[in-house]
C-alpha cells in the first residue's frame, strides 16, 4: 500500500527536491514576468467580475461607470505605490501581517493576518467560480447544472498543481495568460479607437445621466449609488498585497523584482479594468441570462466577423478568461500558505503549517486553503454574485492596518530619515483611501451578506488566540524544565574534551541513540533518565539531530548552511558533555524537510555501525491532555517509532512530564 501511495505521489506531485543542490533556490524563484503571471493574475482576472458587478450596480445610469473607472485607476496606483514602500522596508516579505505586527503590535498583526487569510481563501473560490461562469457562458443553459461540479474539480486540480511547486503551476498556465492579455488589450484599443471622435457625445451622455440621477435620487442618493457600485468592484485590488507576501519566491535582487512586478500589475490592472468598464457603457452592454458581461461585450465586438469566425474568437476569449481566473486563484495558493507559515512561526497557528514538503512547498497550507475554498464553493453553490459580497472586505482591513503601521513608522523616524515627508504622503494617502473604502464596503455590503465575512474573521481570531495561549503556556513549562536541568550543567562540562582523554569507541558495545532537538532540558532529561535507569549498560552514546527546513529558514542556500552549523553545534554540546564524563559519544546531524524520513535514514547508518543500539526519544507529557495538546503538537517521536519498527530498529519513548 505504501509503495502505491509513493508511486502516485511521484506521478501527480513529483520527485522531492535536493536541499544540497546549491542552484536549487535560483531554479525555484520567479523573475518579474513569471511573478506577474502568478501574482498579478489575481487583480487582472478580476476584470472578469469586478467591473461587471460595479457596472450592474449602476442600473439605468451606465455612463456613470466612467467615474467608477477613474476612482478604480486612482485606487490601484495609490495602493501599489504604498506597497512598493512596504516592500523596501520589509524585503524578506510578510506583507500586511508582518507590517502590522512589527509596526503596530503582534495582536494587531494577527488580526491583519487572519483577515488576509480568509480573503485569500475567498480569492481562490471566487476566481474559480467566475472562471467556470466564463467558460459556461459559451455553452447552452442546459449544461449550467454542471457548473458546481466543474468548480470543485478546478479547485482539486489547482491543489495538485500547487503541491508540485510554485514555478510548475505558474509555467503551466503561462500561455493562457498571454492569450488573455493580447485579446483584452486588443479589444480595449478597438473600443477606444472606434469611439475616439465621439468624446463630446460621451461626455454629454455622462452629464445627462448624472443630472438624471441627481434629480431622481438627490445628491446623497447619487453618492450612495456610486459608492455601492465602487464597493461591488472592490475585489479588483486584492492581488496587490500578494507581492509583498510572496517575497521569498522572487528572484534576487528581490526588492527590484518585486517593484517591477508591482509596476506590471498596476499598469495592466488599471488599463484592463478601466477599459472594460467604459467599454460596457460605450457598447450598451446589458445583462443576458447565463452570460457574463464580457461574453456579451465580445459577442458584440465580433458580430461582424461572420458566424464561424465570431464563434471561434469568442471561444478563445472566454476560454482564456476561464483559465486566467484559475491562474488568479494562484494568488490565494501563493499568499495563503505564506501567511499561514509566517503566523505558525510566531505560534499563532499550529507549527505544522510552517513545515515544507519534500517538494519544498507549504503542503499543509496548500491543503488547508484549497479544501476550505472547496467547502465555501459548495456552501455558496458557486454563485459569483454572493461571493463578491463576501469578498474584498478583509483585504481592506489589512490594507488599512498596513498603511497605519507605515505612517506610524515614518513619524518615528522623521528626525533621522531625510525623505520622510514624501514617504508619509504616499502611505498617508493610502491610509485615508483604504480606511474610507473599508468603512464604505462594510456599511454597504453588511446587510447583503458581508456580515458573514466579519463573523468568519472574528471566529478565526478567537481560535488563533486560543492557539497562542496554549503555546505560551507550553513555552513557560519548557523554560521551567530548562532552568531545572540546565542549572546542573556548567560551561566546562560542554567544552571540547582533552584530546588525550577521549574515551575509546566500542562498536560492538551497547549503544544508546538519542533523538534530540537542541541542547535543552528535554534532551538532557531523557539522557539522565536513561543513565539512571540503565546504569552501566551503555558503552556508547550517539545523538541524532535533524534541522528542519521550514518557511522561516527556506530563503536561500546560506540560510540552510546556517541551520546546519547550528544543529552541529547543539549536538556537539551533548557529545562534549558525555566525553568529559568518561563516555564515548558521537553525533549524526542532517538537514531536511521530513524529520521522520531523515531520522530513519540516519538510524540505519547508526545501526550498521553499532549493531547493539537502542533509540531513545523523549515525549513531553502535559499536566492535562486536551484537543489543543493533541493537535497543536506534532508528536514526531511516535511517527519515528512507527517508521523505525518497520526497519527492525528498537525504539523506547520516555515520558517527560512538565
Amino acid at each position: 500500500m505504501s509503495k502505491l501511495v509513493t508511486t502516485l505521489k511521484k506521478v501527480f506531485i513529483g520527485e522531492g527536491k535536493n536541499l544540497k543542490d546549491t542552484s536549487m533556490f535560483h531554479k525555484l524563484t520567479l523573475v518579474a514576468f513569471f511573478a506577474w503571471v502568478g501574482l498579478g493574475a489575481d487583480g487582472l482576472s478580476s476584470s472578469c467580475y469586478g467591473p461587471e458587478e460595479a457596472f450592474r450596480a449602476l442600473g439605468e445610469y451606465p455612463y456613470l461607470s466612467i467615474f467608477i473607472a477613474i476612482g478604480t485607476a486612482i485606487t490601484i496606483m495609490v495602493i501599489s505605490a504604498s506597497y512598493s514602500q512596504i516592500i523596501e522596508l520589509f524585503p524578506s516579505g510578510g506583507g500586511g501581517y508582518l507590517v502590522a505586527s512589527k509596526l503596530l503590535s503582534p495582536e494587531i498583526g494577527m488580526v491583519a493576518g487572519c483577515a488576509l487569510l480568509i480573503d485569500y481563501v475567498l480569492t481562490i473560490t471566487i476566481s474559480i467560480a467566475s472562471g467556470v461562469d466564463a467558460l459556461f457562458s459559451y455553452l447552452p443553459l442546459d449544461y449550467h447544472g454542471y457548473k458546481l461540479i466543474a468548480g470543485i474539480m478546478g479547485t482539486a486540480l489547482l491543489i495538485i498543481l500547487n503541491l508540485r511547486g510554485i514555478k510548475e503551476s505558474v509555467t503551466f498556465l503561462l500561455p493562457i495568460f498571454i492569450i488573455f492579455v493580447i485579446t483584452h488589450v486588443a479589444a480595449i484599443f478597438y473600443v477606444f479607437g472606434t469611439h475616439l471622435f465621439e468624446l463630446p457625445d460621451v461626455a454629454q451622455k455622462t452629464a445627462d445621466q448624472l443630472g438624471s440621477a441627481t434629480s431622481q435620487l438627490g445628491w446623497w442618493g447619487t453618492i450612495v449609488l456610486l459608492l455601492r457600485a465602487y464597493s461591488m468592484g472592490a475585489g479588483t485590488y486584492t492581488g496587490i498585497e500578494a507581492v509583498s507576501n510572496a517575497m521569498p519566491i522572487l528572484r534576487e535582487p528581490r526588492v527590484e523584482t518585486a517593484k517591477t512586478t508591482m509596476k506590471y500589475m498596476a499598469v495592466s490592472l488599471a488599463f484592463v479594468a478601466v477599459g472594460l468598464m467604459i467599454a460596457y457603457a460605450l457598447f450598451n452592454v446589458q445583462h443576458v441570462e447565463g452570460k457574463t458581461l464580457n461574453a456579451v461585450l465580445f459577442d458584440k465586438l465580433t458580430m461582424n466577423l461572420g458566424s464561424e469566425l465570431s464563434s471561434t474568437v469568442l471561444f478563445i476569449v472566454l476560454f482564456s478568461e476561464a483559465v486566467l481566473l484559475f491562474v488568479a486563484a494562484q494568488a490565494g495558493f501563493l499568499g495563503g500558505p505564506q501567511i499561514l507559515s509566517n503566523m505558525a512561526l510566531d505560534r499563532w497557528f499550529p507549527t505544522r503549517f510552517a513545515m515544507l514538503s519534500d517538494r519544498l512547498v507549504s503542503q499543509n497550507g496548500v491543503l488547508l486553503v484549497g479544501i476550505t475554498a472547496g467547502i465555501i464553493m459548495l456552501l455558496s453553490g458557486g454563485s459569483v454574485h454572493l461571493l463578491v459580497v463576501l469578498y474584498s472586505i478583509n483585504v481592506f482591513i489589512t490594507f488599512t492596518l498596513s498603511q497605519l503601521g507605515m505612517v506610524r513608522h515614518w513619524l518615528q523616524v522623521k528626525t533621522t530619515f531625510k525623505y520622510w515627508k514624501r514617504k508619509i504622503a504616499i502611505n498617508g494617502l493610502g491610509l485615508v483611501l483604504s480606511a474610507f473604502i473599508l468603512i464604505a464596503v462594510v456599511i454597504i455590503k453588511f446587510t447583503e451578506g458581508g456580515w458573514i465575512t466579519l463573523i468568519m474573521t472574528g471566529s478565526l481570531v478567537l481560535l488563533v488566540l486560543s492557539f497562542r495561549r496554549h503555546y505560551n503556556e507550553t513555552s513557560k513549562l519548557l523554560r521551567r524544565l530548562d532552568d531545572l536541568v540546565l542549572t546542573a550543567i556548567d560551561d566546562k562540562s560542554i567544552a571540547d574534551p582533552d584530546s588525550n582523554n577521549i574515551p575509546i569507541v566500542s562498536s560492538k558495545g551497547k549503544t544508546a541513540v538519542f533523538l534530540v532537538n537542541g541542547f535543552s532540558g528535554l534532551g538532557l532529561h531523557t539522557l539522565f533518565t536513561v543513565m539512571r535507569t540503565f546504569e552501566g549498560v551503555f558503552k556508547n552514546f550517539v545523538f541524532v539531530q535533524v534541522g528542519v527546513v521550514d518557511a522561516g529558514n527556506f530563503k536561500g542556500s546560506e540560510e540552510v548552511e546556517n541551520l546546519k552549523m547550528y544543529i552541529d553545534s547543539e549536538a556537539k554540546k551533548y557529545v562534549n558533555f558525555m566525553m568529559n564524563n568518561g563516555f564515548y559519544a558521537e553525533a549524526f546531524t542532517e538537514v531536511g524537510t521530513d524529520v521522520v524520513s531523515t531520522v530513519a535514514d540516519l538510524s540505519k547508518i547508526i545501526s550498521e555501525k553499532y549493531p547493539q543500539s537502542i533509540v531513545f526519544g523523549g515525549q513531553v507529557v502535559f499536566p492535562e491532555e486536551s484537543i489543543f495538546s493533541k493537535w497543536l503538537h506534532n508528536y514526531t517521536v511516535f511517527a519515528v517509532q512507527r517508521r523505525l519498527y518497520l526497519e527492525s530498529i528498537p525504539v523506547v519513548i520516555l515520558p517527560v512530564r512538565i
